[in-house]
Formats: C-alpha cells, sequence, structure tokens
C-alpha cells in the first residue's frame, strides 16, 4: 500500500469510529444477507461480536502504516477462523461486506481513491490471512 492508501483508509476510519455500533450492525447483516451459510459460525447474541469486530478494525487500520507490527496478530487470528469453520472462499465474501458498509457508512466521502484505497488494504491482509490459514495455494 502506498502511504497515500493508508492515510485514505485511516482518515475514512476515523468517520466510520464514531457510528461503529451501528457500522457493525450493517456489516454482519449484509454479511448474512449474501451468504446466510456463515450465519452458523456466529453466537445468537452478535454484541460482543460486533465490538471485537470494530477493535480488530480499528487496530489493523491504525497498523497500516508498519503492516509488518500487525502481520503476527493477523496470523494468529487467521489461524483462529480456521478453527471457527472459516474457509478461504468466505474471505470475499466478506470483504464485499466490509467495502458495502463502509460504502453506505461514509456516504459520500466515499470516493472511487477511498474505495480503492479499503479494496487494496483488503486484499493485503486477506490474501496475506488465507496464506497463513491455508497455504499458498489457497490464496
Amino acid at each position: 500500500m502506498t502511504p497515500e492508501q493508508v492515510e485514505l483508509v485511516q482518515a475514512s476510519f476515523a468517520k466510520v469510529a464514531p457510528i461503529s455500533d451501528q457500522a457493525a450492525e450493517l456489516f454482519y447483516g449484509r454479511l448474512f444477507e449474501i451468504a446466510p451459510q456463515v450465519r452458523a459460525m456466529f453466537p445468537a447474541d452478535m454484541s460482543e461480536q460486533r465490538k471485537k469486530l470494530m477493535a480488530t478494525l480499528a487496530i489493523v487500520v491504525n497498523g497500516l502504516g508498519d503492516l509488518p507490527a500487525i502481520l503476527p496478530a493477523a496470523s494468529a487470528l487467521a489461524k483462529r477462523h480456521v478453527g471457527y469453520g472459516a474457509q478461504a472462499a468466505h474471505y470475499p465474501v466478506v470483504g464485499a461486506a466490509l467495502l458495502w458498509t463502509l460504502e453506505k457508512g461514509l456516504g459520500d466521502a466515499w470516493a472511487p481513491p477511498v474505495a480503492a484505497a479499503w479494496a487494496q488494504a483488503y486484499t493485503t491482509l486477506s490474501t496475506f490471512m488465507i496464506n497463513e490459514a491455508y497455504g499458498q495455494k489457497a490464496a
């Protein structure tokens, strides 16, 4: 990622952070709409899960400027997700739900350069996580 892309992701996330509860609800609502089969991987009460999502996103977004520093945590997270039933094929669906959520949450601030920066950030991290969890062939 370029420094400009990192800045766009961080600045746009700062606009979403104040509405983190609503953003997390939008995200999971969209995820379960486009991939209903993954609903069973999550608890009935999603309140803690929504908090975990937003806390994890904050850590990742804040760490984008020093990607090697967050990769060990991303690796551990990817490996934990395997135990929950996550598959490599789920990553693009999660990415689509995330980008959709950001578009809804940012409204007019969701400009093509912001969308491209988020897509690059997600692709970079999800490719790394898939490789860590499932090996090079799965990515």
